[in-house]
C-alpha cells in the first residue's frame, strides 16, 4: 500500500514562503534593535569640572600645609600626573561603556538612557 501523496498547492507554497520571510525579517529587526539601536541611545555624562575642582582642592591643601620644598615638588608631581591621566581616562570611558560620552553641561536633563560616569572617571584618575 502506497502512502497518499501530499499535494502542495501554490497557495501553500506562498504561505510557507511568507512565514519564512516574516521570521527572517523579525529576527533581523530584533538583532538590529539589540546591537545597533539600543547602544546608540545610551549617553554617558561626566562632570569633568567636579573632578577637576576636587583635585585642585587637594593640590591647594597640599601646598598650603607643606613647608618643605620636597613636599611642594611632590604636590607638583601629583598635579602633573593628574593632568596626564585625565585625557587618557576620558578616552577610555566611551570604549568601556560602549556609549557616547558628553559633558554633563551638554545635557539639558536626565533621561532613562543617560548614565553618570563621573564616579568611574574619578576612580580612573585616582587609580593610576
Amino acid at each position: 500500500m502506497k502512502a497518499p501523496a501530499i499535494s502542495v498547492t501554490p497557495v501553500t507554497q506562498l504561505l510557507a514562503h511568507a512565514l519564512v520571510t516574516l521570521f527572517v525579517v523579525a529576527a533581523s529587526l530584533a538583532t538590529y534593535d539589540r546591537l545597533v539601536l539600543k547602544p546608540a541611545l545610551v549617553i554617558g555624562v561626566v562632570d569633568v569640572a567636579e573632578v577637576y575642582r576636587a583635585k585642585e582642592a587637594e593640590f591647594t591643601r597640599m601646598l598650603t600645609r607643606t613647608t618643605s620644598e620636597e613636599d611642594r615638588q611632590q604636590a607638583l608631581l601629583m598635579a602633573r600626573a593628574f593632568a596626564q591621566r585625565l585625557p587618557v581616562a576620558l578616552d577610555e570611558l566611551p570604549r568601556e561603556c560602549g556609549c557616547l560620552v558628553v559633558l554633563r553641561t551638554a545635557v539639558a536633563g536626565p533621561t532613562p538612557h543617560t548614565i553618570d560616569l563621573t564616579a568611574q572617571l574619578r576612580k580612573k584618575v585616582e587609580a593610576r
